[in-house]
Protein backbone atom coordinates (compact mmCIF):
# COMPACT_ATOMS: atom_id res chain seq x y z
CA UNK A 1 0.00 0.00 0.00
CA UNK A 2 1.48 3.42 -0.95
CA UNK A 3 1.51 6.52 1.19
CA UNK A 4 -1.77 7.65 -0.35
CA UNK A 5 -3.89 4.79 1.04
CA UNK A 6 -7.07 5.04 -0.98
CA UNK A 7 -9.08 3.45 1.80
CA UNK A 8 -8.33 6.40 4.07
CA UNK A 9 -10.05 9.23 2.34
CA UNK A 10 -11.96 12.21 3.62
CA UNK A 11 -14.90 10.32 5.12
CA UNK A 12 -12.71 8.37 7.54
CA UNK A 13 -10.84 11.47 8.74
CA UNK A 14 -13.76 13.83 9.17
CA UNK A 15 -13.49 14.25 12.91
CA UNK A 16 -9.78 13.94 13.60
CA UNK A 17 -8.17 17.04 15.17
CA UNK A 18 -11.36 18.98 14.53
CA UNK A 19 -10.96 18.77 10.76
CA UNK A 20 -13.82 20.69 9.17
CA UNK A 21 -15.64 20.26 5.90
CA UNK A 22 -17.57 23.21 4.56
CA UNK A 23 -16.83 26.69 5.80
CA UNK A 24 -13.10 26.90 5.21
CA UNK A 25 -12.54 23.17 5.62
CA UNK A 26 -11.96 21.78 2.14
CA UNK A 27 -12.76 24.38 -0.44
CA UNK A 28 -11.61 22.27 -3.36
CA UNK A 29 -14.42 19.83 -2.62
CA UNK A 30 -16.89 22.55 -1.73
CA UNK A 31 -16.26 24.28 -5.04
CA UNK A 32 -16.49 21.07 -6.99
CA UNK A 33 -20.01 20.36 -5.82
CA UNK A 34 -21.22 23.39 -7.80
CA UNK A 35 -20.48 21.62 -11.07
CA UNK A 36 -21.88 18.56 -12.77
CA UNK A 37 -18.98 17.41 -14.97
CA UNK A 38 -18.29 13.71 -14.77
CA UNK A 39 -15.46 12.52 -12.54
CA UNK A 40 -12.62 10.42 -13.93
CA UNK A 41 -11.53 8.24 -11.04
CA UNK A 42 -8.32 6.90 -12.62
CA UNK A 43 -7.03 9.62 -14.92
CA UNK A 44 -4.17 9.26 -17.34
CA UNK A 45 -2.10 12.26 -18.30
CA UNK A 46 -0.21 13.29 -21.42
CA UNK A 47 2.64 14.56 -19.23
CA UNK A 48 3.56 15.10 -15.59
CA UNK A 49 0.43 16.74 -14.12
CA UNK A 50 2.22 18.59 -11.27
CA UNK A 51 4.43 20.58 -13.66
CA UNK A 52 3.60 23.84 -11.87
CA UNK A 53 4.72 22.66 -8.45
CA UNK A 54 2.94 23.07 -5.13
CA UNK A 55 2.37 26.04 -2.85
CA UNK A 56 0.76 27.09 0.41
CA UNK A 57 -0.50 30.39 1.70
CA UNK A 58 -2.37 32.69 4.06
CA UNK A 59 -1.57 30.77 7.26
CA UNK A 60 -3.82 31.09 10.31
CA UNK A 61 -3.17 29.51 13.73
CA UNK A 62 -5.26 26.45 12.89
CA UNK A 63 -5.35 26.32 9.09
CA UNK A 64 -3.45 26.93 5.89
CA UNK A 65 -4.21 26.83 2.17
CA UNK A 66 -2.53 24.12 0.05
CA UNK A 67 -2.41 24.60 -3.73
CA UNK A 68 -1.54 22.82 -6.92
CA UNK A 69 -2.86 22.68 -10.49
CA UNK A 70 -3.03 19.73 -12.84
CA UNK A 71 -1.24 20.85 -16.00
CA UNK A 72 0.44 18.08 -18.02
CA UNK A 73 0.76 20.57 -20.92
CA UNK A 74 1.19 23.80 -18.92
CA UNK A 75 1.61 26.17 -21.87
CA UNK A 76 -1.27 24.69 -23.84
CA UNK A 77 -4.18 25.57 -21.58
CA UNK A 78 -3.01 22.93 -19.12
CA UNK A 79 -3.64 19.98 -21.41
CA UNK A 80 -6.46 18.54 -19.29
CA UNK A 81 -9.74 17.13 -20.65
CA UNK A 82 -12.95 18.85 -19.62
CA UNK A 83 -13.72 16.48 -16.76
CA UNK A 84 -13.46 16.53 -12.98
CA UNK A 85 -10.43 14.75 -11.56
CA UNK A 86 -10.02 13.62 -7.92
CA UNK A 87 -6.75 14.70 -6.32
CA UNK A 88 -5.63 13.10 -3.08
CA UNK A 89 -3.70 15.14 -0.56
CA UNK A 90 -2.03 14.48 2.75
CA UNK A 91 -0.28 16.55 5.38
CA UNK A 92 2.34 15.30 7.85
CA UNK A 93 4.53 16.55 10.67
CA UNK A 94 7.75 15.25 9.12
CA UNK A 95 9.53 15.82 5.83
CA UNK A 96 9.44 12.12 4.94
CA UNK A 97 5.63 12.13 5.08
CA UNK A 98 5.66 9.20 7.50
CA UNK A 99 3.66 10.94 10.26
CA UNK A 100 0.52 11.83 8.35
CA UNK A 101 -2.03 13.70 10.46
CA UNK A 102 -4.68 14.39 7.82
CA UNK A 103 -5.51 13.18 4.34
CA UNK A 104 -8.38 13.56 1.94
CA UNK A 105 -9.52 14.13 -1.63
CA UNK A 106 -10.38 17.30 -3.49
CA UNK A 107 -11.80 17.63 -6.99
CA UNK A 108 -9.93 19.47 -9.75
CA UNK A 109 -12.54 21.00 -12.07
CA UNK A 110 -12.19 22.41 -15.58
CA UNK A 111 -14.11 25.49 -14.43
CA UNK A 112 -11.12 26.43 -12.22
CA UNK A 113 -8.44 25.30 -14.67
CA UNK A 114 -8.02 22.05 -12.71
CA UNK A 115 -6.48 24.01 -9.87
CA UNK A 116 -6.81 22.72 -6.32
CA UNK A 117 -6.90 24.67 -3.08
CA UNK A 118 -7.37 22.71 0.11
CA UNK A 119 -8.03 24.78 3.22
CA UNK A 120 -7.12 22.48 6.08
CA UNK A 121 -8.46 23.26 9.53
CA UNK A 122 -7.70 21.70 12.89
CA UNK A 123 -3.93 22.19 12.69
CA UNK A 124 -1.69 23.15 15.59
CA UNK A 125 -0.45 26.77 15.84
CA UNK A 126 3.17 27.68 15.05
CA UNK A 127 3.80 24.21 13.60
CA UNK A 128 5.74 23.14 10.52
CA UNK A 129 3.91 20.69 8.25
CA UNK A 130 4.76 18.89 5.01
CA UNK A 131 2.21 18.11 2.30
CA UNK A 132 1.85 16.28 -1.01
CA UNK A 133 -0.73 15.60 -3.74
CA UNK A 134 -1.50 12.58 -5.88
CA UNK A 135 -3.61 12.28 -9.07
CA UNK A 136 -3.98 8.89 -10.71
CA UNK A 137 -0.57 7.26 -10.34
CA UNK A 138 1.33 10.59 -10.34
CA UNK A 139 2.68 12.15 -7.13
CA UNK A 140 3.68 15.77 -6.61
CA UNK A 141 6.80 17.07 -4.95
CA UNK A 142 6.62 17.56 -1.19
CA UNK A 143 5.94 21.08 0.05
CA UNK A 144 6.49 22.59 3.48
CA UNK A 145 4.28 25.07 5.29
CA UNK A 146 3.80 26.61 8.71
CA UNK A 147 0.76 27.73 10.68
CA UNK A 148 0.65 31.09 12.45
CA UNK A 149 1.09 31.32 16.23
CA UNK A 150 -2.08 31.46 18.33
CA UNK A 151 -3.83 34.82 18.27
CA UNK A 152 -2.45 37.12 20.94
CA UNK A 153 0.18 34.61 22.08
CA UNK A 154 3.63 35.85 22.95
CA UNK A 155 5.99 35.54 19.98
CA UNK A 156 9.65 36.45 20.41
CA UNK A 157 10.86 36.16 16.82
CA UNK A 158 9.45 36.16 13.28
CA UNK A 159 11.32 36.02 9.98
CA UNK A 160 9.98 36.71 6.53
CA UNK A 161 11.04 37.89 3.09
CA UNK A 162 9.25 40.07 0.56
CA UNK A 163 9.60 40.29 -3.20
CA UNK A 164 7.97 41.73 -6.32
CA UNK A 165 8.33 42.41 -10.03
CA UNK A 166 9.51 39.19 -11.69
CA UNK A 167 9.61 39.87 -15.42
CA UNK A 168 10.26 36.54 -17.15
CA UNK A 169 11.91 38.12 -20.15
CA UNK A 170 14.41 40.17 -18.10
CA UNK A 171 16.29 37.19 -16.74
CA UNK A 172 16.21 34.19 -14.44
CA UNK A 173 14.66 33.91 -10.99
CA UNK A 174 17.98 33.27 -9.26
CA UNK A 175 16.85 35.29 -6.24
CA UNK A 176 14.25 32.64 -5.43
CA UNK A 177 16.91 29.93 -5.33
CA UNK A 178 18.54 31.78 -2.44
CA UNK A 179 15.24 32.69 -0.80
CA UNK A 180 14.30 28.99 -0.69
CA UNK A 181 17.44 28.35 1.38
CA UNK A 182 16.57 30.99 4.00
CA UNK A 183 15.09 30.30 7.44
CA UNK A 184 11.71 32.02 7.07
CA UNK A 185 8.21 31.82 8.47
CA UNK A 186 6.52 33.57 5.54
CA UNK A 187 7.05 35.12 2.10
CA UNK A 188 5.13 38.25 1.11
CA UNK A 189 4.72 38.97 -2.61
CA UNK A 190 3.84 42.60 -3.37
CA UNK A 191 2.74 42.33 -6.97
CA UNK A 192 3.78 41.97 -10.61
CA UNK A 193 3.90 38.20 -10.21
CA UNK A 194 3.50 37.98 -13.98
CA UNK A 195 3.93 40.54 -16.75
CA UNK A 196 1.37 40.90 -19.48
CA UNK A 197 3.59 42.02 -22.36
CA UNK A 198 3.71 40.18 -25.67
CA UNK A 199 6.57 37.80 -26.30
CA UNK A 200 9.92 39.27 -27.36
CA UNK A 201 11.93 36.74 -29.40
CA UNK A 202 15.13 38.66 -28.58
CA UNK A 203 14.71 38.23 -24.80
CA UNK A 204 16.87 35.78 -22.86
CA UNK A 205 13.68 33.78 -22.40
CA UNK A 206 10.59 34.94 -24.22
CA UNK A 207 7.00 35.26 -23.09
CA UNK A 208 4.63 32.70 -24.57
CA UNK A 209 2.32 34.37 -27.05
CA UNK A 210 0.75 37.80 -27.41
CA UNK A 211 -0.38 40.10 -24.62
CA UNK A 212 -3.03 38.09 -22.75
CA UNK A 213 -6.68 39.05 -22.95
CA UNK A 214 -8.60 35.78 -22.73
CA UNK A 215 -8.79 33.45 -19.75
CA UNK A 216 -6.71 30.78 -21.48
CA UNK A 217 -4.03 33.35 -22.38
CA UNK A 218 -3.76 34.49 -18.76
CA UNK A 219 -3.68 30.87 -17.62
CA UNK A 220 -0.83 30.17 -20.01
CA UNK A 221 1.10 33.22 -18.82
CA UNK A 222 0.74 32.22 -15.16
CA UNK A 223 1.72 28.67 -16.05
CA UNK A 224 4.86 29.88 -17.83
CA UNK A 225 6.02 31.71 -14.71
CA UNK A 226 5.13 28.78 -12.46
CA UNK A 227 7.42 26.47 -14.48
CA UNK A 228 10.51 28.26 -13.16
CA UNK A 229 12.29 25.77 -10.83
CA UNK A 230 13.64 28.42 -8.47
CA UNK A 231 10.19 29.96 -8.03
CA UNK A 232 8.77 26.48 -7.42
CA UNK A 233 11.42 25.85 -4.76
CA UNK A 234 10.55 29.03 -2.87
CA UNK A 235 6.85 28.19 -3.00
CA UNK A 236 7.49 24.68 -1.72
CA UNK A 237 9.64 25.93 1.18
CA UNK A 238 7.31 28.41 2.94
CA UNK A 239 3.76 29.70 3.08
CA UNK A 240 3.20 32.87 1.05
CA UNK A 241 0.76 35.75 1.10
CA UNK A 242 0.05 37.89 -1.94
CA UNK A 243 -1.28 41.07 -3.35
CA UNK A 244 -1.21 42.19 -6.97
CA UNK A 245 -0.06 45.34 -8.70
CA UNK A 246 -0.74 46.31 -12.31
CA UNK A 247 0.96 43.75 -14.56
CA UNK A 248 -1.23 40.88 -13.41
CA UNK A 249 -3.89 42.63 -15.52
CA UNK A 250 -2.63 45.59 -17.57
CA UNK A 251 0.13 48.14 -17.03
CA UNK A 252 -0.99 51.04 -14.80
CA UNK A 253 -4.65 50.05 -14.74
CA UNK A 254 -6.80 51.91 -12.23
CA UNK A 255 -10.11 50.42 -11.12
CA UNK A 256 -12.19 50.15 -14.31
CA UNK A 257 -9.80 52.19 -16.45
CA UNK A 258 -7.10 50.53 -18.59
CA UNK A 259 -3.71 52.01 -19.38
CA UNK A 260 -4.83 52.86 -22.91
CA UNK A 261 -8.60 53.54 -23.04
CA UNK A 262 -8.21 54.71 -26.62
CA UNK A 263 -7.30 51.09 -27.52
CA UNK A 264 -9.52 49.15 -25.09
CA UNK A 265 -13.18 49.94 -24.59
CA UNK A 266 -14.49 49.86 -21.04
CA UNK A 267 -16.48 46.72 -21.81
CA UNK A 268 -13.47 44.96 -23.35
CA UNK A 269 -11.22 45.92 -20.45
CA UNK A 270 -13.68 44.71 -17.82
CA UNK A 271 -13.95 41.36 -19.61
CA UNK A 272 -10.16 41.21 -19.67
CA UNK A 273 -9.99 42.18 -15.99
CA UNK A 274 -12.41 39.37 -15.06
CA UNK A 275 -10.25 36.87 -16.98
CA UNK A 276 -7.08 38.11 -15.30
CA UNK A 277 -8.66 37.95 -11.83
CA UNK A 278 -9.87 34.40 -12.39
CA UNK A 279 -6.49 33.18 -13.64
CA UNK A 280 -4.76 34.89 -10.71
CA UNK A 281 -7.04 33.15 -8.23
CA UNK A 282 -6.52 29.80 -9.94
CA UNK A 283 -2.74 30.05 -9.55
CA UNK A 284 -2.41 31.33 -5.98
CA UNK A 285 -2.98 29.63 -2.60
CA UNK A 286 -5.76 32.04 -1.66
CA UNK A 287 -8.76 31.33 0.51
CA UNK A 288 -12.21 30.95 -0.96
CA UNK A 289 -13.12 34.42 0.30
CA UNK A 290 -10.88 35.71 -2.52
CA UNK A 291 -12.70 33.81 -5.28
CA UNK A 292 -13.50 36.49 -7.89
CA UNK A 293 -17.05 37.42 -8.72
CA UNK A 294 -16.82 38.77 -12.23
CA UNK A 295 -14.75 41.96 -12.11
CA UNK A 296 -14.54 41.98 -8.29
CA UNK A 297 -12.10 40.10 -6.10
CA UNK A 298 -11.58 40.49 -2.35
CA UNK A 299 -7.82 40.65 -1.92
CA UNK A 300 -7.16 43.00 1.00
CA UNK A 301 -6.99 41.04 4.23
CA UNK A 302 -5.19 40.80 7.55
CA UNK A 303 -2.76 38.19 8.91
CA UNK A 304 -1.58 38.15 12.54
CA UNK A 305 1.37 36.29 14.03
CA UNK A 306 0.81 36.20 17.77
CA UNK A 307 1.41 39.53 19.47
CA UNK A 308 4.54 40.35 17.47
CA UNK A 309 3.46 41.38 13.98
CA UNK A 310 0.27 41.98 12.01
CA UNK A 311 0.16 42.33 8.22
CA UNK A 312 -2.45 44.54 6.57
CA UNK A 313 -2.30 43.29 2.98
CA UNK A 314 -3.61 46.10 0.76
CA UNK A 315 -5.02 46.36 -2.75
CA UNK A 316 -4.09 49.70 -4.33
CA UNK A 317 -5.28 48.88 -7.88
CA UNK A 318 -8.87 47.68 -7.79
CA UNK A 319 -10.44 50.70 -6.08
CA UNK A 320 -8.18 53.66 -6.89
CA UNK A 321 -9.06 56.86 -8.70
CA UNK A 322 -7.61 57.27 -12.17
CA UNK A 323 -4.02 58.50 -12.15
CA UNK A 324 -3.91 62.31 -12.23
CA UNK A 325 -2.16 64.55 -14.70
CA UNK A 326 -2.35 61.99 -17.52
CA UNK A 327 -0.22 59.42 -15.62
CA UNK A 328 3.56 59.11 -15.88
CA UNK A 329 6.52 60.85 -14.21
CA UNK A 330 5.92 64.59 -14.43
CA UNK A 331 5.16 67.73 -12.44
CA UNK A 332 2.05 67.38 -10.32
CA UNK A 333 -1.10 69.08 -11.50
CA UNK A 334 -3.99 70.25 -9.28
CA UNK A 335 -5.71 66.88 -9.75
CA UNK A 336 -2.96 65.19 -7.72
CA UNK A 337 -4.19 67.09 -4.66
CA UNK A 338 -7.87 66.25 -5.13
CA UNK A 339 -9.31 65.67 -1.63
CA UNK A 340 -11.79 63.17 -3.08
CA UNK A 341 -9.11 61.02 -4.72
CA UNK A 342 -8.46 57.55 -3.33
CA UNK A 343 -5.77 54.92 -3.58
CA UNK A 344 -7.61 52.18 -1.71
CA UNK A 345 -11.29 53.10 -1.85
CA UNK A 346 -13.12 54.41 1.21
CA UNK A 347 -14.17 50.99 2.52
CA UNK A 348 -10.61 49.59 2.49
CA UNK A 349 -9.19 52.79 3.98
CA UNK A 350 -11.58 52.60 6.92
CA UNK A 351 -10.85 48.88 7.31
CA UNK A 352 -7.13 49.73 7.51
CA UNK A 353 -7.61 52.48 10.10
CA UNK A 354 -9.91 50.35 12.25
CA UNK A 355 -7.46 47.45 12.15
CA UNK A 356 -4.49 49.62 13.08
CA UNK A 357 -6.51 51.21 15.89
CA UNK A 358 -7.43 47.82 17.38
CA UNK A 359 -4.05 46.16 16.86
CA UNK A 360 -2.09 45.03 19.89
CA UNK A 361 0.87 43.82 17.84
CA UNK A 362 4.37 45.17 18.41
CA UNK A 363 4.89 45.73 14.65
CA UNK A 364 2.09 46.80 12.28
CA UNK A 365 2.77 46.26 8.59
CA UNK A 366 1.12 47.79 5.54
CA UNK A 367 2.03 45.36 2.73
CA UNK A 368 1.26 47.24 -0.47
CA UNK A 369 2.45 47.99 -3.97
CA UNK A 370 3.65 51.48 -4.87
CA UNK A 371 6.13 53.87 -3.24
CA UNK A 372 4.53 55.66 -0.30
CA UNK A 373 7.12 58.31 0.59
CA UNK A 374 7.34 61.52 -1.38
CA UNK A 375 10.14 61.58 -3.92
CA UNK A 376 11.17 64.20 -6.45
CA UNK A 377 12.72 62.41 -9.44
CA UNK A 378 14.68 65.38 -10.79
CA UNK A 379 17.45 67.46 -9.22
CA UNK A 380 17.04 71.20 -9.38
CA UNK A 381 14.13 73.59 -9.20
CA UNK A 382 11.66 71.52 -11.19
CA UNK A 383 9.63 69.00 -9.13
CA UNK A 384 8.79 65.77 -10.95
CA UNK A 385 6.84 62.89 -9.41
CA UNK A 386 5.57 59.42 -10.27
CA UNK A 387 1.83 60.05 -10.21
CA UNK A 388 1.03 56.32 -10.41
CA UNK A 389 2.49 56.04 -6.87
CA UNK A 390 1.24 57.76 -3.70
CA UNK A 391 2.86 61.00 -4.95
CA UNK A 392 -0.11 61.27 -7.31
CA UNK A 393 -2.56 60.73 -4.46
CA UNK A 394 -1.52 63.36 -1.92
CA UNK A 395 -4.80 63.62 -0.02
CA UNK A 396 -5.20 59.88 0.67
CA UNK A 397 -1.53 59.67 1.68
CA UNK A 398 -2.02 62.57 4.07
CA UNK A 399 -5.01 60.79 5.59
CA UNK A 400 -2.76 57.80 6.35
CA UNK A 401 0.05 59.98 7.69
CA UNK A 402 -2.36 61.99 9.85
CA UNK A 403 -3.79 58.78 11.25
CA UNK A 404 -0.31 57.45 12.10
CA UNK A 405 0.63 60.71 13.78
CA UNK A 406 -2.58 61.08 15.78
CA UNK A 407 -3.51 57.50 16.67
CA UNK A 408 0.08 56.24 16.99
CA UNK A 409 -0.29 52.51 16.23
CA UNK A 410 2.77 50.61 17.42
CA UNK A 411 5.69 50.67 14.97
CA UNK A 412 3.99 51.15 11.57
CA UNK A 413 6.08 49.76 8.71
CA UNK A 414 5.17 50.07 5.03
CA UNK A 415 6.45 47.37 2.65
CA UNK A 416 6.56 48.33 -1.02
CA UNK A 417 7.35 46.79 -4.40
CA UNK A 418 6.74 48.13 -7.94
CA UNK A 419 9.68 50.46 -8.43
CA UNK A 420 12.46 47.90 -9.24
CA UNK A 421 14.82 49.49 -6.71
CA UNK A 422 15.69 49.33 -3.01
CA UNK A 423 14.83 52.14 -0.60
CA UNK A 424 14.62 52.90 3.10
CA UNK A 425 12.47 55.93 3.91
CA UNK A 426 11.42 57.78 7.03
CA UNK A 427 7.72 58.58 6.72
CA UNK A 428 7.29 62.21 7.67
CA UNK A 429 4.11 63.71 9.06
CA UNK A 430 4.62 66.46 6.46
CA UNK A 431 7.03 65.76 3.61
CA UNK A 432 7.14 69.47 2.83
CA UNK A 433 8.66 69.98 6.27
CA UNK A 434 11.60 67.55 6.65
CA UNK A 435 11.82 68.47 10.33
CA UNK A 436 8.31 67.20 11.02
CA UNK A 437 7.78 64.05 13.06
CA UNK A 438 8.74 60.65 11.69
CA UNK A 439 5.55 58.59 11.95
CA UNK A 440 6.66 55.34 10.32
CA UNK A 441 9.21 53.56 8.16
CA UNK A 442 9.08 52.33 4.57
CA UNK A 443 11.15 49.49 3.15
CA UNK A 444 11.01 49.24 -0.64
CA UNK A 445 12.20 46.02 -2.24
CA UNK A 446 13.86 45.80 -5.60
CA UNK A 447 12.68 43.48 -8.37
CA UNK A 448 13.38 39.80 -8.84
CA UNK A 449 14.41 40.56 -12.46
CA UNK A 450 12.65 43.66 -13.80
CA UNK A 451 15.07 46.33 -14.94
CA UNK A 452 15.47 49.91 -13.74
CA UNK A 453 17.08 52.61 -15.83
CA UNK A 454 16.80 55.75 -13.70
CA UNK A 455 19.50 55.23 -11.05
CA UNK A 456 21.67 58.19 -12.12
CA UNK A 457 18.67 60.50 -12.21
CA UNK A 458 17.40 59.49 -8.78
CA UNK A 459 20.83 59.53 -7.16
CA UNK A 460 21.32 63.11 -8.34
CA UNK A 461 18.02 64.15 -6.77
CA UNK A 462 18.40 62.35 -3.43
CA UNK A 463 19.65 65.42 -1.50
CA UNK A 464 16.20 66.93 -2.09
CA UNK A 465 14.58 64.02 -0.21
CA UNK A 466 16.46 63.90 3.13
CA UNK A 467 14.09 61.27 4.53
CA UNK A 468 15.57 58.70 2.11
CA UNK A 469 18.08 56.67 4.13
CA UNK A 470 19.06 54.25 1.34
CA UNK A 471 18.64 53.87 -2.40
CA UNK A 472 19.96 51.21 -4.79
CA UNK A 473 18.52 50.91 -8.27
CA UNK A 474 21.30 48.83 -9.80
CA UNK A 475 20.75 45.38 -8.28
CA UNK A 476 17.96 42.82 -8.26
CA UNK A 477 16.93 40.55 -5.37
CA UNK A 478 14.62 40.45 -2.37
CA UNK A 479 14.38 41.72 1.21
CA UNK A 480 14.75 39.62 4.36
CA UNK A 481 13.28 40.82 7.65
CA UNK A 482 14.02 39.47 11.13
CA UNK A 483 11.77 40.76 13.92
CA UNK A 484 11.90 40.43 17.68
CA UNK A 485 10.39 42.43 20.50
CA UNK A 486 13.21 44.98 20.61
CA UNK A 487 14.03 45.61 16.96
CA UNK A 488 13.26 44.97 13.30
CA UNK A 489 16.23 44.11 11.09
CA UNK A 490 16.02 44.42 7.31
CA UNK A 491 18.64 42.89 5.00
CA UNK A 492 18.70 43.75 1.30
CA UNK A 493 19.67 40.47 -0.36
CA UNK A 494 20.92 41.49 -3.78
CA UNK A 495 22.43 39.87 -6.86
CA UNK A 496 25.49 41.37 -8.56
CA UNK A 497 24.88 44.31 -10.87
CA UNK A 498 24.50 43.06 -14.44
CA UNK A 499 25.95 44.59 -17.56
CA UNK A 500 23.85 47.34 -19.16
CA UNK A 501 21.05 45.93 -21.27
CA UNK A 502 17.66 44.29 -21.08
CA UNK A 503 18.83 41.13 -19.29
CA UNK A 504 19.30 41.74 -15.58
CA UNK A 505 19.90 38.17 -14.32
CA UNK A 506 21.62 36.12 -17.04
CA UNK A 507 22.28 33.03 -14.88
CA UNK A 508 19.72 31.10 -12.76
CA UNK A 509 22.54 30.29 -10.33
CA UNK A 510 23.74 33.86 -9.82
CA UNK A 511 25.16 34.30 -6.27
CA UNK A 512 23.69 36.69 -3.75
CA UNK A 513 25.02 38.88 -0.92
CA UNK A 514 23.62 41.08 1.81
CA UNK A 515 24.25 44.50 0.28
CA UNK A 516 22.91 46.63 3.15
CA UNK A 517 21.28 46.11 6.55
CA UNK A 518 19.10 48.38 8.67
CA UNK A 519 17.70 48.16 12.17
CA UNK A 520 14.53 49.79 13.40
CA UNK A 521 14.34 49.87 17.22
CA UNK A 522 11.00 49.40 18.92
CA UNK A 523 9.35 52.85 18.73
CA UNK A 524 12.56 54.25 17.25
CA UNK A 525 13.99 55.55 13.96
CA UNK A 526 15.61 53.29 11.40
CA UNK A 527 19.42 53.29 11.08
CA UNK A 528 21.94 51.49 8.88
CA UNK A 529 24.06 48.86 10.63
Amino acid sequence: MDRFDCERLLSTRKGRRGFMIGAGGLTGLAIATQFSSRVVAQPRFSGYPFSLGVASGDPLPDSVVLWTRLAPEPLNGGGMPSVNVPVQWQIATDENMSKVVLRGTAIATPELGHSIRVVIGGLQPAQWYWYQFKAGSEVSQIGRTRTAPALGSRVDRFRFAFASCQLWEAGYFAAYKHMAEEDLDLVVHLGDYIYEGAGNPQAIRSHNGPEPVTLEEYRNRHALYKTDPNLQAAHAAFPWTFTWDDHEVDNNWADEIPQDPEKQSRQAFLARRANAFKAYYEHMPLRQSSMPKGIDMQLYRRLSFGDLVEFNVLDTRQYRSDQPCGDGIKPRCAEAFDPNATMTGQKQEQWLFQGLDRSRSRWNVLAQQVVFAQHDWTAGEEDVFNVDAWDGYVAPRNRVLNFLEQRKPSNPVVLTGDTHSSWVNDLKADFNNPNSATVGTEFVGTSITSGFGASDRIEAALPESPWVKYFNGRQRGYVRCDLNRERWRTDFRLLPESAPGRTTVPDPNTPITTAASFELPDRGVVKRV
